[in-house]
């Protein structure tokens, strides 16, 4: 399947579960990047300023975010993916947090943020940055990525003038049923797992945990799901082939 146009792009993150954005086929997973250029050994070039395919991802990567029908955010490990609304209670299941772990969980800074968030509702970066009274622009990040990591916040757009800025948002705001579904955790490892396998055929030692941000017990526990139920077959320490194969 060949990502042309934004639909395109939607279709192809429903399809696969879910999936990175700029990575190339030195490294494991579905990538829109990849998707876009059409050919599975897509590798990014040097100077990607003035390679088209790569060029186009990222305006592909706005227009999804302003669409708001699949999930974008910064997850754990930094990793930076595209949910399908269908994958989103599990991945929740896994990184989310319930409004009662907040004070526990949550460092100062990203509480005082989210309490603006859930205010106002939408901000900015430099605006939700002064609201929230955190100068330090390394302290305001982390926080976001705090908020992000476990899928609280997440960007709902990206202006380009007057000056760059990510606008930010609460996640439940665009997802409000789905965030809410309840998934058992061994499920939700499970579903992971064999959305990862099926997109790859045959996995690696390693490459689940790589491409998710799963610890590596947890992405071992998903893949043994998988073999239990006989969807996936274990050949070796790590390495998996699914079933249908």
């Amino acid at each position: 399947m060949r990502v042309e146009s934004v639909a395109d792009a939607e279709s192809f993150i429903e399809q696969v579960g879910f999936a990175a954005c700029l990575t190339d086929s030195r490294q494991p997973g579905p990538s829109l990047y990849i998707a876009v250029c059409g050919r599975r050994d897509a590798v990014m070039p040097h100077n990607v300023q003035k390679d088209p395919e790569s060029s186009h991802t990222w305006v592909l990567k706005d227009e999804l975010l302003r669409r708001g029908k699949v999930y974008y955010g910064k997850l754990a490990r930094g990793k930076t993916m595209f949910i399908a609304p269908r994958m989103l209670p599990s991945f929740f299941a896994i990184w989310g947090m319930t409004k009662r772990e907040e004070k526990k969980r949550l460092s100062k800074e990203a509480l005082t943020i989210l309490k603006v968030l859930r205010k106002e509702w939408e901000m900015g970066t430099a605006d939700l940055r002064q609201e929230a009274g955190i100068n330090d622009r390394k302290i305001f990040s982390k926080a976001i990525d705090e908020l992000q990591a476990t899928m609280i916040v997440i960007p709902s757009d990206v202006l380009y003038q007057p000056k760059f800025t990510y606008i930010w948002t609460l996640s439940e705001t665009r997802f409000p049923e789905l965030l809410i579904t309840k998934v058992d955790r061994i499920i939700a490892l499970k579903e992971i797992a064999r959305c990862f396998l099926a997109n790859a055929g045959l996995t690696m030692p390693g490459e689940l945990a790589r491409f998710t941000g799963l610890s590596r017990p947890d992405a071992g526990l998903g893949n043994q799901a998988l073999v239990k139920m006989e969807l996936a077959q274990r050949l070796d320490i790590g390495k998996y082939l699914y079933s249908s194969l």
